[in-house]
């Protein structure tokens, strides 16, 4: 069945609007956040147990700063129980900036007409993703404005052209989307071309918000957008990542929203998304929004940890929205994917690193600037594992199955010996002879913490392999 987002009604009982701002406000205005019930609630999250949202309440109105520092360490505990030490690196890769969308948030506008619109071609896209391998990376998420241009089809034959790049010493081993939503047919064609995860963000849960910053283009179908991940689930795409873009309502009831959007997977496909993303509002060109709710980093601090706690088993994604000092502190609350080494403009990385960024070439403005090799060694040097793995996704490990992993918290168990690896063949294919002596130091103290079995037998193994030239070997 074809669906018309112009006149978009919800057709299947199963995707009814699962978003009632009386019910969140009554939690968020109502919920006692006494001493003796944040413990209780953190107590429940660190046995990895997903938070309803009374209990996410809770954890939003806790005011007292004592209690504040509590659920950010409860945060940065569980983090390291569920995920380890581990961070997940990857690039975004803007293929075209054609919109039909008015937002006032975001550069790609369609009433931004004195930008010059660009469609990656076949050779430049080749170019954008050796540009990229040459840095080290083998997860990219690809990134579409909203036009008739970039049908199913047309994603769908991008992401066949990057994985089809073989370049130097490596390849893309994970492409993953942030596009348009679809009809059932269009997730299918998408699907079929190998993706990982699709992502994307409601940008705001509070539907009057909603309708005020989309000022024209069929995403301002505030229902079309908030069912999109159902039609990709029920289209096979059982692995997706949602997100908020906070700064346009209030950042407490957007928590709940994203909490509430996981509790509808949870019920209906029974299985939760595999990331979470939370950017915050920074400038674009003709940045046009009202300022009032725009974040502090210490609630976004808060924010995070709350997420964290929240939704244990769900990945959760920081990028280079954020300056690099917030970004180091925020690391340590929960976060588990990063971008390294990030360039919006289309076309940009082929060109080289640069230190300004031009509004007129990018959807928003970036302010971590690092290379990817910069990150990798301040991760390094703080003692996380950086990692580049894709074995879950290869191995049929997603959907109902991550969560039979992710849940009990046993994913960590692939995670760290997957994430060591992939660190080893990056530090012996891209890496500074002074960063591949500091890798190698933190691979040999993670691997002895890991203790003497079968398992650290066979790491052992397979990293001896990889210095003598096999590549791309996972649990």
């Amino acid at each position: 069945m074809i669906y018309h987002p112009e006149t978009y009604r919800i057709p299947d009982k199963r995707m009814q609007p699962f978003i009632d701002a009386d019910e969140i406000w009554s939690y968020l205005r109502q919920v006692k956040a006494d001493k003796g019930r944040v413990r209780d609630v953190i107590a429940a999250s660190l046995d990895k147990k997903r938070l309803s949202l009374e209990e996410t309440a809770v954890l939003i109105n806790a005011t007292d700063p004592e209690l504040i520092e509590e659920i950010k360490e409860g945060a940065r505990t569980l983090k390291e129980k569920v995920y380890g030490e581990r961070i997940v690196l990857f690039a975004p890769l803007y293929v075209g900036d054609l919109c039909t969308n008015n937002c006032q948030y975001c550069g790609f506008r369609a009433s931004n007409k004195g930008v010059k619109r660009i469609t990656l071609s076949e050779p430049e896209l080749v170019a954008e993703t050796r540009a990229l391998i040459d840095q080290g990376h083998k997860r990219l998420i690809l990134v579409y404005g909203e036009h008739p241009k970039y049908s199913a089809e047309f994603i769908a034959d991008t992401v066949r052209i990057v994985y089809g790049v073989k370049h130097g010493k490596g390849e893309i081993r994970r492409v993953n989307i942030n596009a348009a939503p679809f009809d059932i047919p269009g997730f299918r064609t998408v699907k079929e071309s190998g993706i990982g995860t699709f992502q994307i963000f409601q940008e705001t849960y509070h539907e009057p918000t909603y309708r005020k910053v989309h000022l024209g283009g069929i995403k301002r179908n505030y229902e079309w957008r908030l069912t999109a991940l159902d039609r990709a689930q029920e289209a096979g795409i059982d692995d997706v990542g949602i997100g908020a873009l906070f700064g346009l309502y209030d950042w407490r009831f957007e928590v709940m929203g994203l909490v509430r959007h996981v509790n509808h997977f949870e019920a209906v496909y029974n299985v939760g998304p595999h990331t979470i993303s939370f950017p915050r509002i920074q400038n674009a060109l003709s940045l046009d929004i009202e300022k009032e709710h725009l974040v502090k980093d210490e609630e976004f601090v808060r924010l995070v940890s709350i997420l964290r706690l929240a939704v244990p088993y769900t990945g959760m994604i920081l990028t280079a929205r954020e300056p690099a000092d917030v970004r180091d502190q925020i690391l340590r609350f929960g976060v588990s994917q990063i971008d390294g080494g990030t360039n919006l403009e289309l076309g940009g990385y082929s060109k080289g690193k640069h230190d300004h960024q031009d509004l007129t070439k990018g959807q928003f403005q970036i302010n971590d600037n690092r290379s990817l090799s910069e990150i990798m060694d301040e991760l390094i040097g703080s003692g996380y594992i950086p990692s580049f793995c894709t074995a879950c996704y290869r191995l049929g490990r997603t959907g109902e199955h991550f969560m039979e992993f992710s849940v009990p918290g046993f994913i960590k168990r692939f995670c760290t010996p997957n994430a060591l690896l992939t660190l080893a063949e990056y530090l012996e294919d891209y890496a500074s002879d002074e960063t591949k002596k500091a890798g190698y130091r933190l691979i040999d103290e993670k691997v002895n913490e890991m203790g003497e079995d079968r398992r650290v037998d066979k790491l052992k193994e397979k990293i001896e392999q990889l210095k003598t030239g096999k590549r791309d070997l996972y649990f």
